[in-house]
């Protein structure tokens, strides 16, 4: 279908990056960055936080809470949900236990004052006992397929968005809509967006499932009235460009690098709540209730 002219205002173009790794995935990958998500994340003082009679007892308040909401918030424009809270209080706690350990082993001479140092210090330790298993062939392929979400090129689309400048009624951008299709040249009433290569998962973020299906099931170069969480919009898909999957013999190398560093992080875990074990830790947060 030929799209009819229209004479909108100079287009606005948006092109992405190509398939960046949100932070999103961070809440998925085991205690990814101890000391950047324990030290800028949370960097309250140790005392304020981690005031206990007993050295081995560790209460995550809500000083911890409040310092990971706002964080959060600042960094995503929302507040984060309960999962998303957990997973920062157990990044919180895994450096607190870290912080202890290190205490405990005297690997603070020299950097009393400096907690991030502390931490990094006993992580190193604990690296020191992290052994890798060989990278067979047979393992790192079984981990790409569990993780092909991270290297196929997913389904993308160039699509355009026109805001209607004063009322935005359903009936006013419908009218409008109709005048596009009828091969009607604008009229300056509206201001146009052009979108490149969006990927499906940055649509589903930017405007909604429901906005993305209804837009991807449009037909190529027609205008649709759609409310959007901004109100009502004009939109036309211009494009859908299929997915395409990875050739594993391509990456394998990315491959191998990805799943030596994600499997070196799950035994850093794991070696971390082995060390946690000797603490009672009581939680003052409405995720986890009163107690572990």
């Amino acid at each position: 279908m030929t799209s009819p002219a229209i004479n909108l205002p100079a287009a606005e173009v948006a092109v992405p990056p190509r398939s960046p790794r949100s932070w999103p995935s961070w809440v998925r990958e085991p205690l990814l960055h101890f000391v950047v998500l324990g030290g800028l994340v949370f960097g309250l003082d140790h005392l304020l936080l981690g005031r206990a009679e007993n050295p081995y007892e560790i209460v995550v308040g809500s000083e911890v809470d409040s310092e990971a909401i706002e964080t959060f918030e600042a960094a995503r424009g929302r507040l984060p949900n309960s999962a998303e809270r957990k997973a920062l209080h157990q990044v919180w706690l895994d450096n607190e236990v870290l912080y202890r350990e290190g205490l405990a082993l005297g690997v603070d001479k020299g950097d009393t004052a400096i907690r991030e140092r502390v931490i990094f210090k006993m992580l190193s330790v604990v690296d020191s006992n992290v052994r890798l298993p060989p990278a067979d062939d047979k393992v790192v392929r079984q981990w790409f397929e569990a993780h092909r979400e991270k290297y196929d090129e997913p389904q993308r689309y160039d699509f355009d968005e026109a805001a209607l400048a004063g009322t935005t009624t359903e009936q006013a951008v419908r009218d409008f809509v109709a005048e596009l299709n009828g091969g009607a040249p604008g009229d300056a009433k509206a201001g146009l967006r052009v979108f490149k290569g969006r990927p499906h998962s940055n649509l589903v973020l930017s405007y909604g499932p429901e906005v993305t299906a209804t837009l991807s099931k449009g037909t190529p170069g027609e205008w649709l009235a759609i409310k959007t969480r901004e109100g009502w919009r004009a939109m036309r898909v211009n494009a859908v460009i299929a997915p395409k999957p990875a050739d594993y013999e391509i990456i394998r190398n990315v491959v191998v690098q990805d799943w030596t560093d994600a499997t070196a992080a799950e035994q850093r875990s794991a070696a971390v709540r082995v060390l946690a074990k000797k603490y009672a830790i009581t939680y003052q947060t409405a995720d986890h209730g009163d107690h572990l």
